[in-house]
């Protein structure tokens, strides 16, 4: 047995044994043509276009759960459909964990359970170690960026190997070599006299983020190296997992910073602040609030009571007193959560976005399991007409769960991923 129990899977090994070529220096390469300053006869550049934002277009589940070998294409809008048991969920949680690992998180936030993660077909080695294998491809200006992962869950929860690909080329690779220790052994490609660079690692974070510390982005297999780490990082850790929870949001909440939560209980406090921000936004929220909720809807707004809380009112024209949302049922508070987010942004939502990263060229994705749950077909529809919308301009993803897709099918701009079991 090999004394790596997990091997990153296919599509190369897992260490680094030969040099990344950089690009050449324009001067030693034919094919470079003149300088545009020295040519009469070519053109004003164009003016650039729109920044291209790294985003994941891939998501593999090699052994993960009840997923075998799974490949998943992701796209600007990506549905997850199948009944009860195909995996919907186990998918949006390793895209979950991924973007967690990319923050900087440990193991055990990332997975939180992680003997439920190894699949049951699963079987240990002499030493009893069980585990699990994911990853994920990222496009952007770096190239094709493949991350492949192995994770130790029994007797122990930690990362044995990691495996960075940019366009075919491995630039870091990482193993475990003594069980005894709790580091990893990393190696990524430098060029110069010392092709390869090495370097322990801790066994319980993922190693590419912790890349800018450890490589000093001198020659141009580093900056490489550096690039499809940043782009990697990038694509994942600006993730917000959304799962309204109508039982939470009814009560009035006291005013806050207005950054919606994961169960969007504080929706009155979010709505408080977005309303006042950008009324352009709250107009399209309130038509949205107008095509999902039943009866008419005026206006979607806050009042302040004497006690210093808030909450969330719908406006039923001039006509009739407003709706407290408490008294809206289950499927209604969820659409107009799920409205909300996506109509909102980083600075709205309780992310973890890369500081040092203009906004221009970060997306946010949207990772909402039972995006249907307790909607009618005609709701779900609804909103899922408004994620295309959002999405098409480029700043937001979306990645969700629906038991039914039949509404979403022959809408343009939607991808439906059908899993079975």
């Amino acid at each position: 047995m090999p004394s790596h129990p997990l091997p990153v899977p296919a599509s190369g090994p897992a260490s680094v044994s030969a040099p990344v070529p950089g690009p050449a220096p324009a001067s030693a390469r034919a094919d470079v043509p003149a300088p545009a300053s020295a040519r009469a006869d070519v053109p004003a550049p164009a003016p650039p276009g729109p920044p291209v934002r790294p985003a994941v277009t891939e998501l593999r589940l090699s052994a993960f759960k009840s997923h075998r070998g799974a490949v998943l294409p992701i796209g600007p809008l990506t549905l997850f459909a199948g009944v009860s048991g195909s995996g919907k969920s186990s998918a949006l949680q390793a895209y979950e964990a991924l973007a967690r690992l990319a923050a900087g998180q440990g193991l055990e936030r990332a997975f939180p359970d992680p003997d439920g993660c190894v699949p049951e077909w699963a079987r240990p080695d002499r030493q009893g170690r069980r585990g699990f294998r994911i990853g994920c491809t990222v496009r952007g200006p770096a190239g094709e960026v493949r991350l492949d992962l192995a994770v130790q869950a029994e007797p122990d929860l930690r990362i044995v190997g990691e495996r960075l690909t940019c366009d075919g080329d491995v630039v870091l690779a990482t193993a475990l070599r003594d069980p005894r220790r709790r580091t990893v052994e990393a190696a990524w490609h430098t060029s110069g006299t010392a092709v390869v660079t090495r370097a322990a690692l801790p066994d319980d974070r993922l190693g590419t983020p912790l890349l800018p510390l450890h490589v000093a982005g001198r020659t141009a297999a580093q900056l490489r190296v550096l690039a499809a780490a940043e782009q990697v990082v990038m694509a994942l850790r600006s993730a917000f997992a959304c799962d309204p929870r109508p039982e939470r949001m009814r009560a009035p909440v006291p005013a806050g910073s207005g950054r919606l939560r994961r169960g969007c209980d504080n929706l009155a406090e979010v709505l408080h602040r977005t309303r006042s921000e950008c009324t352009r936004r709250h107009a399209r929220l309130t038509a949205a609030a107008r095509a999902g909720c039943a009866g008419e809807v005026a206006d979607v707004r806050v009042e302040r009571t004497p006690d210093g809380v808030v909450r969330a009112l719908l406006g039923r024209g001039a006509a009739a007193a407003p709706t407290p949302v408490g008294r809206l049922g289950e499927g209604e508070l969820r659409y107009l959560a799920l409205a909300l987010v996506l109509l909102t942004g980083p600075g709205v939502l309780a992310v973890d976005q890369v500081a040092e990263v203009p906004e221009a060229y970060q997306s946010l994705t949207v990772v909402a399991d039972g995006l249907d749950r307790c909607l009618h077909p005609e709701q779900t529809r609804e909103l899922v007409l408004l994620a295309v919308e959002m999405c098409a301009r480029g700043h937001i993803r979306l990645v969700g769960a629906v038991s039914d897709a039949a509404c979403a099918r022959s809408i343009p701009g939607v991808s439906v991923v059908d899993l079975v079991r």
